[in-house]
């Protein structure tokens, strides 16, 4: 009896499974690239979607805080006010990423800081560059003076002694037309600022934050 082989398939066939088993692993993979791409997409919302939520919390945040503090510097009468300015500094040009506690760092070795206030534009909600820092005694400014020109995250901050907005007042008196010592009317700054805060904190001694 002949021995009976099989029947080869024509070329034709066999590069046409081959390639039909090509095109399912082509597709499997296409399919793994599009779920992980699903995935990540997915990943990169809901981030994006928690990092507008902290933004909102803490712009939720810096309203109640201005809030507090406009408050606080309404019920404050003009003496108070002299005193708390008296005991404050105006520091300019001030990086736009600085925290209150790293300007707090800065000015420590000065002495005891009762707060940091970085002011933000109203309408932006951004640092407009400058802050005031007030310590617990007027003596204490003088020291703070010395950092004048001091290099503050790469930038050469100005430091100034703050002055006192009474209102009412004309700004033309210049520096020595109120009492209060070092609470000097006219200048850059007035009580309460115009713009917002960002961090108003109150220190404890020479150490660390309490926030309002």
């Amino acid at each position: 009896m002949a021995d009976v082989q099989p029947e080869e398939k024509p070329v034709e066939d066999q590069v046409a499974e081959n390639n039909s088993v090509g095109d399912e692993d082509g597709h499997d993979e296409v399919r793994r690239d599009s779920h992980w791409l699903h995935i990540q997409e997915e990943e990169e919302i809901s981030a994006m979607k928690r990092r507008v939520a902290e933004m909102e919390e803490e712009a939720a945040k810096l309203r109640e805080m201005q809030a507090t503090i406009d408050k606080e510097s309404r019920d404050l009468s003009t003496e108070a006010r002299e005193d708390v300015d008296s005991r404050s500094i105006f520091v300019g040009n001030v990086d736009y990423s600085a925290s209150p506690e790293e300007i707090q760092a800065h000015f420590q070795s000065c002495g005891s800081i009762n707060r940091v206030t970085i002011l933000l534009d109203k309408f932006t909600g951004q640092p407009k560059g400058y802050a005031y820092v007030e310590f617990t005694e007027p003596s204490l400014v003088a020291q703070a003076l010395v950092l004048n020109e001091s290099v503050f995250k790469g930038r050469n901050i100005k430091v100034t002694p703050k002055r006192t907005n009474v209102p009412g007042m004309s700004r033309g008196r210049g520096r020595g037309g109120f009492r209060g010592g070092r609470g000097f009317h006219g200048g850059r700054g007035g009580f309460p600022p115009r713009g917002g805060y960002r961090g108003g904190y109150r220190g404890r001694g020479r150490g660390g934050f309490n926030p309002y």
